[in-house]
């Protein structure tokens, strides 16, 4: 049973590829492939678990298409124990507008803070496609690539966070 969703509490949107892994996934035959070396699915999940602990009421909303194609549990269920208890919901539901696919993830993320009224949010994403500036500051943009990966990012994350759960 998922925990229910406080609108007063820290909001945390969390994308999987190019934040968690490398973008580089795809589904092969019903099974997931990470095609990058040197790195595993969900290499850095354990590192932002670690830099949550400090944040009890943080709770996390899943922005990944991962709902999408998955489905809610299935996706959630990829998560480390201590993040999947975090997770109160998705900005993707079966009852969305039917253009859904073609919305921006800020776009995507920003009706979910409006239906929701989420007062304090931050995003981690490698999509910043669109992003009104008076939103920005909601960010933690990742690279593709790298996601959670580099000390620069995990700074700038350490920080937000601080001040999204003061």
């Amino acid at each position: 049973m998922r925990p229910k969703r406080d609108p007063e509490a820290p909001t945390l949107f969390l994308d999987f590829d190019g934040v968690l892994h490398p973008d580089a996934v795809y589904r092969v035959r019903g099974e997931i492939v990470l095609y990058a070396e040197g790195v595993a699915l969900f290499e850095w999940a354990p590192l932002l678990d670690e830099y949550l602990i400090p944040y009890s009421e943080l709770q996390i909303v899943l922005s990944t298409s991962w709902v999408r194609v998955l489905g809610f549990d299935v996706a959630r269920g990829w998560l480390p124990e201590g993040l999947q208890r975090r997770v109160v919901g998705a900005t993707w539901h079966r009852q969305g507008p039917r253009d859904w696919v073609f919305l921006t993830r800020y776009e995507q993320i920003i009706l979910n803070v409006r239906r929701h009224q989420h007062s304090r949010w931050l995003a981690i994403d490698d999509m910043g496609d669109g992003w009104a500036d008076e939103h920005r500051e909601h960010l933690v943009l990742t690279d593709s690539t790298r996601g959670l990966g580099p000390v620069e990012v995990q700074e700038e994350l350490r920080e937000k966070l601080e001040v999204l759960c003061r």
